[in-house]
């Protein structure tokens, strides 16, 4: 069976393979995301031409093109305004990307829906009939699994819970709110918390101060960069008990840089959400580390195409 030919766009980095339809990679390529002052929309696009010519250049026969970017996006106008990149705001990637395919089919979902559709199809996920699946990465996305389907809502961004707000007063978010959890609990809020309280990376000059610096400090028990990674966990409770609520999911999937962390997050994430879940029907969540690691955008990406196939709407 055919490829897919699958790209994953992050604000930290923009990956692309060609994956099969039992998730199997080959081809894999990955560039950083242009996102420093004075770079441009054409810059950032410049990366996705490079990465997509290059896949269909290796497999001519792919069944299709699968993108999976960081969001806000528009399914109807075929746009994405990630928060991450700034440059790109109302951006046509669809269009952009099928006039690069040669006439492959082309298909645009939010990163927490690709990452949905990867765990449900293959993952952590699987065999949930309902679900809520996290990246906590660079920015914060996420997707409702729901009635064994991936739900993207109207607009392709159901479940975007990285913007649910937590704390009424807070930091002023880059989506221009106050107090979302992704500016308490993405790996560059909790790494300038974790330096603005007093941690000091102790690190060879060549290895940067992200999040993972932060979680190599905590799994060897910094007090302070402990906290940072109980702060996050607290306000990643009470944004999954709030979804919870609304939607009556009981498995929550997370996956994404920071979720790598581990137990230094996972533990402190269980604990919180017990004491935010209060409501007997919250009682029965359990949260899991997503299974498809750093291919959970690539591998969903391609299943919604493979998906479409498969149902014949391709």
């Amino acid at each position: 069976m055919r490829p897919v030919a699958a790209v994953d766009i992050g604000g930290t980095k923009i990956a692309g393979a060609l994956v099969s339809a039992d998730g199997r990679i080959s081809h894999r390529l990955h560039l950083p995301t242009p996102t420093s002052t004075g770079q441009s929309a054409e810059d950032v696009m410049a990366v996705v031409a490079r990465i997509v010519r290059e896949l269909a250049s290796a497999e001519p026969g792919a069944r299709g093109v699968g993108i999976g970017s960081a969001g806000p996006i528009d399914l109807a106008a075929g746009t994405v305004s990630p928060v991450n990149i700034p440059a790109w705001r109302d951006f046509p990637l669809l269009a952009r990307v099928t006039a690069l395919s040669g006439g492959l089919p082309v298909t645009l979902i939010g990163d927490g829906a690709a990452m949905a559709y990867g765990e449900h199809r293959l993952g952590a996920a699987r065999g949930c009939a309902d679900a809520l699946c996290m990246v906590v990465s660079t920015g914060i996305g996420g997707a409702l699994i729901l009635h064994d389907a991936v739900h993207p809502g109207p607009s392709g961004n159901a479940g975007h819970i990285g913007h649910v707000g937590v704390d009424l007063d807070g930091e002023r978010c880059t989506c221009g709110s106050r107090g979302c959890v992704e500016t308490i609990a993405s790996g560059p809020a909790i790494t300038r918390w974790a330096l603005a309280n007093g941690w000091s990376p102790s690190r060879p000059p060549t290895v940067p101060v992200d999040a993972r610096a932060v979680a190599r400090a905590a799994a060897g028990g910094d007090p302070v960069a402990l906290a940072a990674f109980g702060r996050a966990a607290r306000a990643l409770a009470a944004a999954i008990a709030s979804t919870a609520a609304l939607t009556d999911v009981r498995v929550v999937v997370i996956g994404g840089g920071v979720a790598r962390a581990g137990p230094v997050l996972f533990d402190p994430l269980r604990t919180a959400l017990r004491e935010r879940a209060t409501l007997p029907f919250l009682h029965a969540i359990t949260v899991r580390p997503a299974l498809l690691g750093a291919d959970a955008g690539l591998v969903g990406a391609a299943a919604a195409v493979h998906d479409l196939w498969e149902s014949g709407h391709l």
